[in-house]
């Protein structure tokens, strides 16, 4: 059973930087499309970004397009979440999530397509 940890969230002042990332245990991680959602108080999850198996397909939400980066290290098991330019509506529960599939260019963008989710980690904008 593959387990997700996410780790790195806190309390930023709006234009400042977070760098989420998140452990992946029980099966290699580079078995697992990778992403990122978040959910803020009263408000549905959304994407945020995610990452093919192998690294070179990256797609990301509108609102985060140009200021978060997602990337993986396989080697270490873990997928990052680099946050710049962090705005008070980035201000939500990020989760982690994995998809499990063959193909090592797909990278979906739908909760519905990931099959393993992390407990999430609180990431506070102020302004």
């Amino acid at each position: 059973q593959v387990q997700l940890v996410e780790s790195g969230g806190g309390l930023v002042q709006a234009g400042g930087s977070l760098r989420l990332s998140c452990a992946v245990s029980g099966r290699a991680i580079s078995t697992y499309i990778m992403g990122w959602f978040r959910q803020a108080p009263g408000k549905e999850r959304d994407f945020v970004a995610s990452i093919s198996r192998n690294g070179i397909v990256t797609k990301y939400g509108d609102s985060v397009k140009g200021r978060f980066t997602i990337f993986r290290d396989n080697a270490k098991d873990k997928v990052y979440l680099q946050m710049n330019s962090l705005e008070p509506e980035d201000t939500a529960v990020y989760y982690c999530a994995a998809e499990q599939r063959d193909s090592a260019y797909r990278a979906p963008t739908g909760a519905a397509d990931f099959d393993y989710w992390g407990q999430g980690t609180q990431v506070t904008v102020s302004s």
